[in-house]
C-alpha cells in the first residue's frame, strides 16, 4: 500500500461508521442529548464532518464543501459557514436539528471531495507544513492523523449513543 491508499482506507472507515450510526434513525433520535446536556448524534456527525471539511480544504487549498456545494444553505443551521462546532455551548449543540439524509448527504459530499484530494498525495507531501501557528509547526501528515483521530472518536461516540438510545426504549 502507498500513502494515498492507506489514507483512503482510513477515511473510508469513518464513512462506514457514519452510515452505520445514522441510517434509519428518525430526527428525534438524532437530536436526543443524553441527560439533556450531552452531544447528540446529529451534532457529533455534523461536527466531525465540519472538521474534515474545514481541515482538508485548508490543507489542500480548495473551497470547503459546505460553501462550494451549497450545504450551508441546505442544512439551515444558525451558524456561520466557517463554524466547525469547536467550543459550542449546550444551546448551540441543541440547535443542530438535522435529518439522517442531511447528515449523510453532507458527509458523503465531504468524503467524496476528501478522496479526490487524498488520491493525489505522496509520501513527500506528508512533510509539508500546513500550520505555522503551533510549535513545532504542523505537517500535513500530522494534520491528517489529527482529523482521522477526531473523526473516529466522534463517530465512536455517536455509535455508543445510538446503542444507548436503542437500549433505553
Amino acid at each position: 500500500m502507498n500513502t494515498s491508499e492507506v489514507l483512503l482506507d482510513a477515511f473510508g472507515r469513518i464513512q462506514e461508521v457514519v452510515h452505520d450510526v445514522v441510517d434509519g434513525l428518525d430526527d428525534k433520535t438524532l437530536s436526543t442529548r443524553p441527560e439533556g446536556t450531552g452531544n447528540s448524534i446529529a451534532w457529533l456527525v455534523w461536527h466531525l464532518t465540519r472538521i474534515q471539511d474545514d481541515h482538508l480544504a485548508d490543507a489542500g487549498g480548495y473551497e470547503q464543501v459546505i460553501t462550494a456545494e451549497g450545504w450551508h444553505d441546505r442544512l439551515g443551521l444558525p451558524f456561520d459557514a466557517a463554524d466547525t462546532g469547536y467550543g459550542h455551548t449546550g444551546e448551540q449543540v441543541a440547535a443542530v436539528q438535522l435529518s439522517a439524509e442531511q447528515l449523510t448527504g453532507y458527509y458523503d459530499a465531504v468524503h467524496a471531495r476528501s478522496l479526490e484530494y487524498l488520491k493525489t498525495l505522496t509520501d513527500e507531501d506528508l512533510d509539508r507544513i500546513v500550520d505555522r501557528r503551533w510549535n513545532p509547526p504542523v505537517t500535513l501528515g500530522v494534520r491528517l492523523i489529527s482529523v482521522l483521530s477526531d473523526d473516529l472518536q466522534h463517530a465512536g461516540q455517536a455509535a455508543y449513543l445510538q446503542g444507548l438510545l436503542a437500549n433505553s426504549n
